[in-house]
Order: C-alpha cells, then sequence, then structure tokens
C-alpha cells in the first residue's frame, strides 16, 4: 500500500473527528464585520492554532491583524523539495435575522446529507477537508509529499486587509511555489470544477449631503432639496436602459469573448435556467447579448448593494443618502482607472447647490490561470484518481482580494478548487454543506497533494 492510499485509510477512519472539530469550529461566531464578535474572533484563531499544533504542523502561530488574526502554521520536512501554500479563511458573514434560518446559525445540525450553520460552506467545511488531508499525510512516518505552508485569515468577508497589506511586503510566511485555495465550488456532486480566473472588484461609498440637518417631511417637504432623489438620479445614471453600464471608456479594455469560448462556457457552464433558480426568477437582468453565466464570469458588472439615509425610516427629509456600489471588473481592467471613470461620471452629474463624497473602499484585481501551469495537470490527474474525470475548467464571477493581489505581486499560480454546491445558500440563511463533499474532498486533497509533489518536482 502506497503512501497516499494509507493516507486516505487514515482519514476514512477519522471522519467522526472531522465531523465533530468541524461542528466545534463552526460553533464560532467569527463574523469580522461585526466589531462585537472581536473575543469570538480571537477564540477562534486560538482553537485553530490548537488544533493545527495537534495534527502534527510546524511553527503555528496567531498573529494580530487589523480586524483578526492571521493564523499560520508550516511543514518542512522535505528539504529541497517545492512548497505549497493553502490558504482559507475562518470569518463567516453575519447571519442575518434568525427566524430566517431553520436551525441555530451558529450550532451545526444535521440534516440528511447536509449540515446546516453559517460558515458551513464558506469555508470552514472546505478548510476542514484540506485539514483532514493534512492530518492523514502526517499520521504517516513519512510525511506530506510536498513542504507546506498554511494561511488562515479572519477576514476574508471584509477584502483581507492584513493579508493584502502582507504580500505589498513580501511577507515571507507566503513564500511558496504554488497556492491552493478550497473557496468555490463543484457543478454538481460528481463534476469537480477548476476556476480558471475570479473577477476583481472596487468598492465604493457614495454620500450625498443635503440640508444640515434632518428636517420634519410635513414642514420642509416640496420647499428644500432632497438627497435621496439627487442620490437615485445618480444611481440611475450608471446603467443604460440596455443594462450595460453607462461609465465612459468603461469596456474599453474588456476582452470580447470568441466564439470558440462561448461554445465552451454554454457546454461547461450552468444554463440561465440553473444559474437564476436560487434567485426564484424565470428571467434574467443585464448587459444584452450574454447568457446569465456569461454575465456573471467573463463580463464586468456594477451593482448597488446598500442604501440608507440619516432619517433611517423616520418621516424627515434626511440630511444625506449614501449608497454602496460594488464593481466586479474582468481581464485587463485596473480598479485605479475605474474608480477614475467612476468619480468622473458622478462629478458631472451633481446638480447645483449639492455636495456629493465618494469614498473608495479598496479593490483587487482580477485573476486568470494560466492553463499551461503544473497545477492544472496536478488537479486534472487527482480528480481522475478521485472522481473518474477531468475538472471543468470555468471561470467565477467572484473575488477573493487576497488570492488576486498574491498572484499578481508573486507571479504565483493559485488552484481555486473547492467543494462547495451551487445551492449551497452561502452569504445567505440556511448555509449549508453536502456531506459526502467533505470526505470526497478530502481524499481529493490527499491525492491532489501527491500529484503536486510529482508535477512541481
Amino acid at each position: 500500500m502506497d503512501a497516499a492510499a494509507r493516507a486516505l485509510r487514515y482519514a476514512r477512519s477519522r471522519q467522526h473527528v472531522t465531523m465533530r472539530r468541524l461542528g466545534t469550529l463552526l460553533g464560532y461566531p467569527s463574523i469580522s464585520a461585526d466589531p462585537r464578535r472581536a473575543s469570538d474572533m480571537n477564540a477562534c484563531a486560538a482553537w485553530l492554532a490548537s488544533m493545527l499544533t495537534r495534527i502534527g504542523l510546524w511553527d503555528v502561530e496567531v498573529w494580530p491583524g487589523q480586524v483578526a488574526p492571521v493564523v499560520t502554521a508550516a511543514w518542512a520536512g522535505r528539504p529541497g523539495a517545492p512548497t505549497m501554500l493553502v490558504y482559507g479563511h475562518y470569518d463567516v458573514q453575519p447571519a442575518g435575522p434568525r427566524r430566517a434560518w431553520t436551525t441555530n446559525p451558529f450550532r451545526a445540525a444535521q440534516v440528511g446529507d447536509y449540515l446546516h450553520a453559517r460558515g458551513a460552506s464558506d469555508d470552514k467545511g472546505q478548510l476542514m477537508a484540506h485539514f483532514a488531508a493534512i492530518e492523514a499525510w502526517l499520521a504517516d512516518d513519512g510525511g506530506l509529499p510536498l513542504n507546506l505552508r498554511l494561511v488562515l485569515d479572519g477576514e476574508e468577508e471584509i477584502g483581507s486587509p492584513t493579508l493584502v497589506g502582507a504580500v505589498a511586503r513580501s511577507w515571507p510566511r507566503l513564500a511558496a511555489d504554488v497556492a491552493l485555495v478550497s473557496d468555490t465550488w463543484m457543478l454538481a456532486p460528481d463534476v469537480p470544477v477548476l476556476i480558471t480566473g475570479l473577477r476583481g472588484v472596487l468598492r465604493a461609498r457614495l454620500k450625498i449631503f443635503g440640508p444640515t440637518r434632518d428636517l420634519h417631511a410635513g414642514a420642509f417637504g416640496g420647499a428644500v432639496a432632497n438627497p435621496v432623489d439627487v442620490l437615485a438620479r445618480l444611481l440611475a445614471s450608471l446603467h443604460c436602459k440596455t443594462g450595460q453600464v453607462a461609465l465612459a471608456n468603461f469596456y474599453d479594455v474588456v476582452r470580447t469573448i470568441t466564439e470558440t469560448e462561448r461554445d465552451r462556457l454554454a457546454r461547461a457552464g450552468p444554463s440561465d435556467a440553473i444559474m437564476l433558480a436560487p434567485a426564484g426568477l424565470a428571467a434574467g437582468h443585464g448587459e444584452p447579448g450574454f447568457s446569465a453565466f456569461e454575465r456573471v464570469t467573463r463580463r464586468p458588472a456594477l451593482v448597488v448593494t446598500d442604501v440608507h439615509t440619516s432619517g433611517r425610516g423616520r418621516t424627515v427629509v434626511p440630511a444625506s443618502a449614501t449608497a454602496d456600489i460594488n464593481v466586479r471588473l474582468v481581464a485587463d481592467q485596473d480598479p485605479g482607472i475605474v474608480a477614475e471613470l467612476l468619480r468622473r461620471h458622478l462629478q458631472a452629474r451633481i446638480p447645483p447647490g449639492m455636495r456629493g463624497r465618494l469614498h473608495i473602499g479598496g479593490g483587487c484585481p482580477p485573476y486568470v490561470l494560466d492553463r499551461r501551469a503544473p497545477v492544472v495537470g496536478a488537479v486534472r490527474a487527482a480528480c481522475r484518481r478521485v472522481f473518474g474525470r477531468d475538472p471543468l475548467l470555468l471561470p467565477s464571477g467572484g473575488s477573493i482580494p487576497f488570492v488576486s493581489t498574491l498572484a499578481a505581486a508573486r507571479q504565483m499560480d493559485v488552484a481555486l478548487f473547492g467543494f462547495g454546491l451551487p445551492d449551497d445558500r452561502t452569504h445567505a440563511p440556511n448555509e449549508r454543506l453536502y456531506l459526502p463533499n467533505l470526505f470526497r474532498g478530502t481524499q481529493a486533497c490527499i491525492e491532489l497533494y501527491r500529484q503536486l509533489g510529482i508535477s512541481l518536482s
């Protein structure tokens, strides 16, 4: 029996331990966007560090971050061998209204073949597949087939400010030959996917100022300019009637999708009906001439994600109105250039007598994986062994700021190879993980580590 087979046998014998650990990890309400959860973030990081030490990793450390800690670990038992970086995040989105959940969002509950909890799929459950695979390899006297660096982010859901800064400083803990990330999806339980690209992102907040204070709507309504009206007109101006983004020069560098690529995406990607099913909509919306999958992966988009006022629902003419804007970028679009296009567009349309402020909250470039990279061959070989087929190579509409920044700065290939499913309800109530994917994902990680040891040597 070879080392990979022994590791797989060990992992299968420890599935009950993996489940128990995942249940504990899901019990931490590690919400990086909520300052009130700082103690929970610290407790979760400490638990992770303890667990990583128990499974046999070296140099386990908890580093303070801007909002939440970064947990790192390593294994360097093969001098001269290549090093893989495994990245994941332990922070989660807020749970939202408790009444929208059928189970407690921070108490793992098994419902049939699914485990329900916030973070079950994004990203704690997917991370646990790597933990189980690492432990299984280290349980064998030979250890891992290549060297390892592990980085666990506590700020991914808020843009990874600590780790993005660490990339700029060339932090040694990020040095590696290749990176693996499991924070993505499979098309179906038996259809693995290697993500070939991520959209970039630009975050902005537009605030329009009106009267010096909130004014009674009965006493002043119709007599003073309302910043809500101005904000609404400005937001409406961001798109053409056809659904295209209306910023001048926005599409100048956007690559045309070739007919060959469109045919491939149509065959391998989800149909409009499958794409729109989670939204409960029969028809899509957006840039004309493209499928829903093309719109969210190969085309840019501008989305208004929130609108609120200083009035907070009271019957007033509010002193200010604010909108959060999220721009998703595709290959060759630069966040800094798009930020300037947005600024110029809005400045030209603010009416006299009103004042606006656009705050750019940061962003990241798009990421494209070189399909000739050795890691692509390693993922293909692993999938053939575990799933009996090659993975689909598909782009994603999501953004992972740390990944894009790391790949651009270090010229590093990043394999985005995840075990979630399209209907896992990530960022929504009743988030869940399909448990067979947890155990199949562990097997895939075991085999992928072996294949990387071969292909990178």
